[in-house]
């Protein structure tokens, strides 16, 4: 039997002995979160909180709840102060509005919910469960943004701007009584690292991140009870420029005012009072500590010879340190707590082989393309330079290839201060690599596997859904699309990890938001995204190609259009309005810049186009050629008309209904334009060039009559199947190619394309050796070598977005109404799989779909969580018997015969555990 199979249906019998075991038991509900699915968070952002839980496994509905809030954990259940919902007769389980008191800085909340199931028999009370708020306001902070002298600042870059050397910074306090609690606001203009008594506070890299830090920063709440004493404490950190000073793409002058600051608040509540410690002129800095350099691009240099001893301990003598220069905290830039996962090490990768094409330089290769930076442990001599060179493939020689890291120098060095092992690794910097060469180390050891270990960072987010199947290549583009995911969450949503570049495309954004929301627990990752769009976004509607804004006041469609599609995505998969809420004026002024760049409704505005897209006719400008064939007014206008859509169905879920009324008409308007321009009676393009994303736009988008998308469909397939079924599409073309051919009715033909290895195809990259998905189809070729153009990226995750496909209809979830409360099971067998699982831990509990296809007979097991309908479509020949749960299936109370065709029966069921077993229709 199939090993992928048997590893789905065992999380499927773990799911249904849960099931079993729960049944009838007077529970409490669980997994309590609030807002965005946040647990107990500290330092939270939001003083009007929502609401959600699960209910119990073996719950079939919920007929009403009740929630009490109090400031304090012993005053519930039974006398909340802060809110008592009182029993509200209803099924919502997610995101219940807080209608309490009002909350207030550093506010701590504790919360409980219980509820009634569908026959009125009410559970036990929730477990109790917390929040805690950040600082709320500008207000709230006392101290001001400190940093080093700029006299200081007379050192240059290689790019001949001024040099920001990391700031050690130091503060010496005196707690006069014991400690009852501690907190430490914390932030900065660049990156930090903060430090109490010589202990790391945190477990943060690279915090506080990035925003548009000219309009807002992320601020950091940690408790630090446990780590202040009575008697003399210290308070330290090390700051460094991350993206806020340093060179960020077509930033390259730094000058002395964009120099790093730090800003930080010790609140001490002791047996005596509260002590507040604030960055001011009482602190002490110096640049001779030994991170020499750090930089986000280039790497980062330790000089162990300025090591500063015990400087982040009492009793040091910093007499020799400077004073600080204070900065004032600007009434315009909004310190806002963080409101999304931090970066951290998530995860450890031991070296696979070493090879040594160069002698002394010998190459560590990890087996995969990873984000972070490396573990390193080598033997060194007194005043050697380590070099730790990083790339993400070899050249055919077997050394290091680092052309298209472009003007990314990407390597660190460590000098060391004596004889002996050293231990290290970059604080201030990451790197995308599959591959590190060593050089420098003392000459007479030998390398070891040991010497080099990759740490793996990436937003601490959790993994929400698995998937697998009987295919070894299709399960290698699912753990390509996952470590894609990984390397480029880093804080925000980035094109790529490694190169001169590493910003928040909006365009490959929008198009990987479906997978990843299935992947992991994005929603707050993404809300943090949006709020950085709304503040970006241009005063005549335009949203930026980059999210932060690193590139001007350009903006494209199918990049912009971000604003529109992720928030409707989110909604979707979560059931949250608010999301909603807080775009929907930002959609509204991207639908008028929209507006402004149309003539008759069709637009006329810069396009980037299908990006990417292979065998482009050649055009005079290279830079054209990636844009594709497909025209720019094209696409333009395809995604204004699916702007509107989207903008029109988020004002029906808000109630907007006159806006509903005047975005219809619009929509309609134009996709009359657009079915009159681009497409002749016959359904085919009216465009000199005739591409596979012109009819894919037009039927995903719904933009032709029914009697054109019908004769559409036939030209796209003769297209296809002209380049002998293979994909022809780019960015915006690829993610939509799977679902429209599976609307059609063409599920054989996408099996067809997915399946292909030879290029351009998902499994080409893999047989070159691809780990990550690939910028380009043919980034590198083990024929011709690496792609010609310089852009070439070995961790570019927008192709990944077949996933979202993969999730859906290879293994057969697929949400029907926002948040998942109404499913479609509805797998898809084809060959050569022979079977596949998929898991989600949706908004109401685990999902599940597992199939396989043996001699002829098709197993598939489901589990439907509570509070959810599901229809199932289950592939047979139904002139035979249906066999469910052991027995020939009949209509009973929990699962109803909706309908059968020829080839499928149609169930609609209620939440439990399902095993089905049929005869395989296979089609003439």
């Amino acid at each position: 039997m199939n090993s992928k199979y048997l590893v789905g249906c065992a999380v499927l019998l773990v799911l249904l002995c849960s099931f079993v075991q729960h049944r009838n038991l007077n529970q409490a509900p669980t997994n309590l979160t609030i807002s965005e699915g946040l647990t107990n968070p500290l330092g939270f952002y939001d003083s009007s909180p929502t609401f959600s839980w699960k209910l119990p496994v073996g719950t079939e509905s919920q007929s009403a709840y009740s929630i009490v809030v109090a400031s304090s954990p012993e005053l519930l259940p039974n006398h909340p102060d802060l809110w008592n919902s009182g029993k509200v007769n209803n099924d919502q389980t997610l995101f219940v509005n807080y209608k309490g008191k009002k909350l207030s800085s550093r506010q701590k909340v504790y919360w409980q919910v219980k509820f009634w199931d569908n026959k009125g028999k009410a559970s036990n009370w929730s477990e109790r469960t917390h929040f805690e708020l950040g600082l709320l306001s500008n207000k709230d902070w006392k101290g001001n943004w400190i940093s080093v002298s700029p006299t200081q600042l007379n050192e240059f870059t290689r790019k001949k701007s001024v040099l920001f050397r990391p700031q050690y910074m130091r503060k010496k306090l005196n707690v006069d009584s014991n400690v009852k609690k501690a907190r430490l606001y914390i932030t900065a203009r660049g990156v930090f690292e903060a430090y109490i008594n010589g202990l790391k506070v945190g477990t943060d890299v690279m915090t506080p991140g990035w925003t548009p830090t000219n309009k807002n920063i992320s601020t950091l709440t940690y408790d630090v009870t446990d780590m202040i004493k009575k008697g003399d404490n210290t308070l330290s950190a090390v700051l460094a420029e991350g993206w806020n000073s340093g060179r960020i793409y077509l930033r390259r002058d730094a000058e002395k005012k964009d120099a790093p600051f730090l800003l930080c608040q010790l609140e001490i509540q002791t047996t005596k009072g509260t002590q507040t410690i604030v960055t001011d002129k009482t602190w002490k800095v110096t640049l001779n500590g030994p991170i020499r350099e750090a930089n986000i691009y280039d790497g980062e240099t330790y000089n162990a010879n300025f090591d500063l001893g015990n400087w982040k301990n009492n009793n040091y003598d910093d007499s020799e340190w400077s004073q600080v220069v204070e900065e004032q905290l600007s009434e315009s830039v909004l310190l806002l707590p963080k409101r999304y996962q931090t970066v951290k090490n998530k995860e450890i990768i031991p070296v696979k082989t070493i090879t040594e094409p160069i002698a002394g330089k010998p190459i560590f290769n990890f087996g995969q393309n990873n984000v972070g930076v490396p573990l390193i442990k080598v033997p060194m001599k007194k005043g050697d330079t380590l070099t730790v060179r990083f790339a993400e493939m070899l050249n055919t020689d077997g050394t290091m290839y680092t052309g298209n890291y472009r003007g990314a120098k990407s390597t660190d060095y460590y000098i060391a201060a004596k004889d002996g092992m050293i231990e290290w690794k970059p604080t201030f910097t990451f790197h995308g690599y599959q591959y590190i060469e060593l050089s420098g180390f003392d000459s007479k050891a030998k390398p070891q596997k040991d010497w080099v270990t990759a740490i793996v960072q990436y937003s601490d987010f959790n993994l929400n859904g698995n998937f697998t199947s009987s295919h070894t290549k299709l399960n290698q583009l699912q753990s390509n699309i996952t470590w894609g995911l990984k390397g480029n969450f880093f804080d925000i949503p980035t094109d790529c990890p490694q190169r001169d570049e590493r910003l928040g495309w909006t365009g490959d954004a929008q198009v990987i938001a479906p997978t990843s929301l299935f992947f992991a627990d994005m929603y707050a990752f993404w809300a943090s995204y949006l709020q950085s769009m709304r503040m970006e976004q241009l005063p005549d509607g335009a949203i930026p190609h980059v999210i932060p804004n690193a590139l001007g006041t350009e903006s494209s469609s199918g990049w912009g259009d971000a604003c529109v599609i992720i928030p409707w995505e989110i909604y979707f998969r979560t059931g949250d309005k608010r999301i909603l809420e807080d775009n929907y004026d930002m959609m509204n002024k991207w639908l008028g810049y929209y507006a402004s760049k149309s003539k008759g409704n069709i637009v006329t505005m810069m396009a980037f186009g299908d990006w990417l897209q292979p065998y482009t006719i050649p055009k005079d400008n290279p830079k054209m050629t990636r844009r594709g064939d497909t025209p720019g007014d094209f696409v333009s206008t395809a995604y204004y008309a699916r702007a509107v859509e989207l903008t029109m169905k988020s004002a029906q879920v808000l109630g907007k209904n006159e806006d509903v009324n005047r975005l219809k008409e619009l929509h309609q308007a134009i996709k009359k334009a657009f079915d009159a321009k681009y497409f002749d009676a016959n359904g085919r393009t009216t465009t000199k060039i005739e591409t596979q994303t012109q009819y894919l736009l037009a039927l995903d988008f719904g933009l032709l009559s029914k009697e054109k998308s019908l004769k559409a469909i036939d030209h796209l397939v003769r297209i296809i199947a002209d380049c002998d079924n293979h994909l022809r599409t780019g960015f915006l073309g690829t993610p939509i190619l799977p679902f429209v051919l599976d609307n059609m009715g063409q599920s054989d033909l996408m099996y067809s394309i997915l399946f292909k290895e030879s290029y351009p195809s998902w499994f080409y990259s893999i047989n070159q050796g691809a780990t990550t998905m690939w910028e380009r189809w043919d980034s590198y070729t083990l024929k011709d070598g690496f792609h010609k153009d310089g852009m070439n990226s070995f961790n570019h995750y927008a192709y990944g977005a077949i996933g979202h496909w993969m999730y859906e209809r290879i293994a057969g979830i697929k949400p029907i109404a926002a948040g998942y409360k109404e499913i479609e099971i509805s797998p898809m067998p084809g060959l050569p799989l022979t079977s596949a699982s998929a898991t989600y831990d949706s908004p109401y509990g685990k999902v599940g779909s597992s199939w396989k296809l043996e001699n002829n007979q098709f197993y598939l097991d489901v589990v439907i969580p509570s509070q959810v309908t599901a229809t199932l479509i289950i592939p047979a020949d139904t002139n035979k018997d249906l066999i469910s749960n052991g027995v020939i299936f009949k209509n009973n109370q929990m699962i109803q015969l909706i309908k059968k065709t020829a080839n499928a029966y149609y169930l609609k069921a209620k939440p439990g555990i399902y095993q089905f077993k049929s005869t395989y229709f296979k089609p003439q």
